[in-house]
């Protein structure tokens, strides 16, 4: 995400540059491979995600409820669409309170997809050092010989 607000900020600015900002149907002057690392890294990192995830869901289910884990994996995904889209719009209706421009307008190149891609950044941030610390946690509790879960 950081890398897609970086490269959102540098198609904005060319955009301003060439003063295409209020002509949103004219390309914008900028080779379309400063789209590969950020589709290389989403690439990678979903292919580890829906294998993991696949696995998990396949190996930990015994064998009667295996089609129960399949629409459990399967469901995560819808899912997580539904949030994604509920963070869209309550984003876009907090970005356009009080008259100001939303962050997700109809000309792209007034919109803040950049915010948007730093807020995911963040939030990314924020899910791994949670996950992170509460891994550290369930380790000092095994380590002590107790058990968080009972």
């Amino acid at each position: 995400m950081a890398v897609a607000a970086v490269i959102e900020r540098k198609r904005l600015m060319v955009a301003v540059q060439h003063g295409l900002i209020d002509l949103p149907h004219i390309t914008i002057p900028m080779s379309i491979w400063w789209l590969l690392p950020q589709y290389v890294f989403f690439g990678i990192l979903e292919a580890f995600t829906m294998v993991g995830l696949q696995e998990f869901f396949y190996s930990q289910v015994p064998n009667e409820l295996r089609s129960v884990g399949l629409s459990l994996y399967l469901s995560i995904f819808g899912l997580g669409g539904l949030l994604s889209s509920f963070l869209v719009s309550l984003i876009n209706k907090a970005s356009s309170r009080g008259g100001g421009e939303s962050w997700f307008p109809d000309n792209l190149n007034r919109a803040h997809l950049d915010y948007f891609y730093w807020l995911l950044a963040g939030l990314q941030y924020h899910r791994f050092g949670s996950f992170h610390l509460l891994c550290k946690v369930v380790h000092l509790q095994q380590k002590k010989g107790s058990s968080i879960i009972r």
